[in-house]
């Protein structure tokens, strides 16, 4: 059986049809809507990826890895999303598409791989879900403990769903917003920890680089690995700016400038922001979250300890609107993603429907119900050892997503120049190709590896079934999709590249940016304000 709507010619081939997509259309041949601008695209590239993996899991891998540790892990992590954001954007902009790289897969490496990364992807948005109401909990609980922890799962999981079921510009609307917070904060961040490295606070204790000389790596060589998959899983959401080009007015316009902004994400963010904490926070704190004490975020612990109590609870509110915004986006990633299966045929076609402000109902549904469920196990357990599960689940899930995004975007110019097709033809085209697309492929391999070898041989803890499962459960669900979906599919293991129709699904433009149209000053000045307001 071969996926929805596509066709064979006389020699049995499968063929995708044919179809020609224009501006001011639905989203990429789909029921959903162009309602998001480049002002949304960029800040939800900005902030999508902004939640507990950061703020709270930092804490985590510090005491795990030690100031070094998590540093070079957040620069490795970084130079990968770096890599496959251009991937994306090359393809994003050509192909807007619901479920993106899942669809990208399918149409240029082969149905299973896309079938398994298909549904691997949207279990690993539930989890996300889940990880990030278990995190406002463990948010919260710095003001209170008196509310029962199944209590505020239940009230931020309907506000979760609220926020998903307004109309998608509604969506957008608050995306901005909680990113321009994120973005906005971090800039208070780094200024303020600097000054209380320097001895500027009320406590007056400089304590400069103090923890990095005496201890760079607390667990050696084997604690910066098990920093990675912690690193892996903060910068996991990043490719999200992929599934909403297909609801974005113009992707040629909003796609690049997204992915133009990567470099500010991940300085300001990531490296910045780590190095801060590495800074300012003993690896050996037993109130960082992980620890023996408080679980709190580091960043609260460091305005805390410097005597700056009312900057410990902006950032601790800071940290719960991050939370609950990356929670929302996974709702709306995991409902595109159904979409995007239900037209390659690989889930029901009842997940291919959208209302009229283009809601897939359904994949919200199955996808906020299954995410709200697993968030309750953290009624009977402890958030660290939830999040440690979760995190190591989705890393490995996001691994395979990053490595199946660069691998498509090689296949795709592969084919293209297979088919006699000039890259002048492309709409978009990234500087960085091949070599950010090798880079991030082979890292995500390398990657794989290490999970294996934490999963067998796990820091700190004697080595069992149990562990293993718990850890890399996810690459046995990956080869079961996998090879399932060979069984179901049967015919050759890729693609043939020369019968990939290059045009289908593909979006064309009518003519250039009228940006590229203007000339001297006013094109840069354009061009400029464009990039602020936007």
């Amino acid at each position: 059986m071969d996926p929805v709507g596509y066709s064979h010619d006389e020699k049995g081939v499968s063929k995708e049809p044919q179809h020609v997509i224009s501006e001011g259309d639905h989203g990429a041949d789909t029921e959903l809507r162009r309602l998001l601008s480049t002002r949304h695209l960029t800040m939800i590239a900005l902030g999508s990826s902004i939640g507990m993996g950061l703020w709270l899991g930092s804490g985590e891998s510090l005491s795990s890895g030690g100031p070094a540790g998590i540093f070079i892990g957040y620069v490795l992590a970084g130079s990968m999303i770096w890599s496959v954001s251009h991937s994306i954007g090359e393809m994003a902009v050509m192909y807007p598409l619901p479920s993106a790289f899942v669809q990208w897969t399918g149409k240029f490496v082969d149905p299973s791989a896309a079938f398994a990364l298909g549904w691997a992807y949207w279990f690993s948005y539930c989890i996300t879900i889940a990880n990030e109401l278990q995190g406002i909990v463990t948010v919260l609980s710095f003001w209170t403990d008196k509310v029962p922890v199944a209590a505020w799962i239940t009230i931020f999981l309907v506000v979760i769903v609220l926020i998903n079921v307004c109309a998608v510009s509604v969506f957008g609307e608050v995306e901005v917003i909680a990113s321009s917070i994120k973005f906005g904060w971090i800039f208070v961040v780094i200024i303020s920890m600097i000054v209380i490295s320097a001895g500027g606070a009320p406590n007056h204790e400089a304590v400069g680089f103090r923890y990095w000389n005496s201890s760079p790596f607390t667990h050696g060589f084997k604690g910066f690995l098990n920093v990675l998959p912690t690193c892996i899983f903060a910068m996991s959401g990043s490719e999200n700016s992929g599934l909403v080009a297909a609801e974005t007015a113009n992707p040629r316009k909003s796609v690049p400038r997204a992915i133009g902004s990567i470099w500010l994400r991940l300085s300001l963010f990531y490296l910045l922001g780590s190095l801060m904490v590495t800074i300012n926070v003993s690896p050996y704190n037993p109130d960082i979250f992980g620890g023996s004490g408080t679980n709190a975020s580091p960043f609260v612990i460091a305005y805390r300890e410097a005597g700056l109590q009312p900057l410990a609870h902006i950032m601790n509110a800071v940290i719960f609107i991050s939370v609950l915004s990356t929670g929302s986006i996974s709702g709306y990633g995991g409902s595109r993603t159904t979409m995007g299966l239900a037209h390659l045929g690989m889930a029901p076609r009842q997940f291919a429907r959208a209302d009229k402000t283009g809601r897939p109902w359904l994949g919200l549904l199955v996808t906020l119900v299954l995410g709200g469920g697993l968030a309750y196990l953290n009624v009977n357990n402890s958030a660290s050892n939830v999040f440690t599960w979760f995190s190591n689940l989705t890393s490995l899930f996001t691994l395979f997503g990053w490595g199946m995004i660069c691998f498509s975007h090689i296949r795709m110019r592969y084919t293209w120049k297979l088919q006699g097709r000039d890259v002048a033809e492309l709409p978009w085209k990234s500087w960085t190709y091949p070599y950010a697309a090798w880079w991030g492929l082979i890292w995500c391999m390398v990657l794989m590896v290490v999970e294996f070898y934490l999963a067998v041989w796990p820091l700190g803890k004697p080595s069992s079934a149990k562990t293993f499962f718990a850890n890399y459960v996810s690459v046995i669900a990956i080869l079961v999709l996998y090879f399932g979906a060979r069984l179901y599919y049967r015919g050759p293991w890729w693609v043939d590249a020369s019968t990939i129709d290059l045009d289908a699904h593909r979006r064309f433009y009518a003519d250039k940016d009228p940006e590229a149209k203007k000339t001297g000053f006013k094109a840069k000045t354009s061009k400029t304000l464009g990039f602020i307001f936007n």
